[in-house]
């Protein structure tokens, strides 16, 4: 990673992006080997254009966040893959995981090397697997999604989505009470958190005014790491005794030792639906939103991205 003290000023300098591309891809594998001939993960497939998902994901969180404070974590047996697919010029580099243990040890890891960098930093966490059909739609959302956490440092803001349709593959969110409105987006509390809802939940939540869960966030990082210290205290505590190592030779190491001591774990599961009071949750009815998470939706964006492509070309 780029050392801090050569970044360039900018008007929102304590901003932060990290892009989660650490994982899999299985359940999509045998839509991604058959296009590319071998066993790379989604994120590093052109599944819906030219780019790679991830690619995709740097350039449009380059319209929000300074490419010089954005960067993809990855996973060390994907090297091949990453080392050849990420463009050099979309962000400053890479936090390579020795293993995939889940997006909770990815998070809590780019966090607490976060903080040795920047102690200020407002931190926005964004998949590496989405499709959004409105880019400037998305840059406006998120940057109220920044400014919402600057104004309240101790909210972690997640960003919801106005389903269109009852869909049981996603995860829900349940807002609690109002807090403000800023134009054609609304910020709520959370009530709690809906994984993977059956059809029939799914169509009570969406009757309900409930919004799929984009998984993007956002909020100081002195947020995150005490919503992550008070529920997951032992993953917490693992990565708090190896901090001394960052940016040393011995982080690599140290790292490996915790990776392969510890289970996988989902932040949202481990850590957002434990504590929703801490949380916010963002909803704009803008956004054209999918989940690039398995085969059928996968196709199914690809031949409305090429029927669109034929209508206007």
């Amino acid at each position: 990673m780029t050392d801090p003290t050569q970044m360039h000023p900018d008007a929102h300098g304590h901003r932060w992006a990290v892009i989660l591309a650490g994982g899999d891809g299985k359940r999509l594998l045998p839509l991604t080997r058959r296009l590319s001939g071998d066993e790379r993960p989604k994120q590093f497939c052109s599944l819906l254009g030219e780019e790679t998902l991830l690619n995709q994901t740097l350039r449009r969180v380059a319209r929000i966040v300074n490419p010089v404070r954005t960067f993809s974590v990855v996973t060390k047996a994907h090297e091949s893959f990453y080392s050849t697919s990420i463009n050099g010029e979309c962000g400053v580099g890479l936090l390579v995981q020795p293993r995939n243990r889940g997006t909770s040890p990815a998070i809590l890891y780019s966090l607490m090397r976060l903080h040795e960098m920047d102690s200020q930093a407002v931190i926005g966490f964004f998949p590496s697997d989405h499709h959004f059909a409105d880019e400037e739609a998305l840059s406006d959302c998120v940057g109220q999604a920044f400014e919402c956490a600057e104004m309240h440092s101790n909210a972690v803001v997640m960003l919801g989505i106005e389903p269109t349709q009852p869909e049981p593959e996603y995860g829900w969110i349940e807002p609690g009470d109002p807090l403000m409105a800023s134009g054609p987006s609304l910020l709520f509390g959370v009530r709690r958190f809906w994984e993977k809802p059956s059809r029939e939940v799914a169509r009570e939540l969406m009757r309900r005014g409930c919004f799929w869960n984009s998984f993007i966030m956002v909020g100081h990082v002195g947020s995150f790491l005490r919503l992550v210290g008070r529920t997951a205290p032992h993953l917490f505590r693992s990565f708090q005794a190896i901090a001394p190592t960052f940016f040393t030779k011995r982080e690599e190491e140290s790292v490996l030792n915790v990776y392969m001591s510890i289970p996988s774990g989902n932040f949202c599961a481990d850590v957002l639906s434990v504590c929703p009071g801490n949380l916010a949750v963002l909803c704009s009815r803008t956004l054209v939103w999918a989940d690039v998470g398995d085969v059928e939706r996968a196709l199914s964006l690809m031949r409305y991205r090429n029927a669109r492509a034929v209508a206007t070309g």
